[in-house]
């Protein structure tokens, strides 16, 4: 079983910041492989970033990529989404979660990952 709490949610201007962290508890951190999702309403959920158990192997949507990163602090257990230059449309609740498979690079499907967290809320006005 693997907890995950996100945090750092909230509204920012067009053009801002903002940074997402997921901290996750239950399992060796570094046994599994963390990504970042996004649902907004009406909208089904979709892939937007992930990262392999090492944090050396990434993956992003091309909706985010050079816009987003992701990094992983095995130390301290937490997974991270730096935003940067933010868009309207990236308005949406993002969820971390983890992909137990160590057999995989970092998975882009919602239904590859075991285990998620609660979401945390983005808005980003016009």
């Amino acid at each position: 079983q693997v907890q995950l709490v996100e945090s750092g949610g909230g509204l920012v201007q067009a053009g801002g910041s903002l940074r997402l962290s997921c901290v996750a508890s239950g399992r060796t951190f570094s046994s599994f492989a963390l990504g970042w999702f996004r649902q907004a309403p009406g909208k089904e959920r979709e892939f937007v970033a992930a990262i392999g158990r090492s944090g050396s192997t990434t993956g992003y949507a091309d909706s985010v990529k050079g816009r987003f990163t992701i990094s992983r602090d095995n130390a301290k257990n937490t997974v991270y989404l730096q935003m940067n230059s933010l868009r309207p449309e990236d308005t949406a609740a993002y969820y971390c979660a983890a992909d137990m498979d160590i057999r995989r690079i970092p998975a882009r499907v919602a239904s590859l990952y075991a285990y998620w967290g609660q979401g945390t809320q983005v808005t980003v006005s016009s």
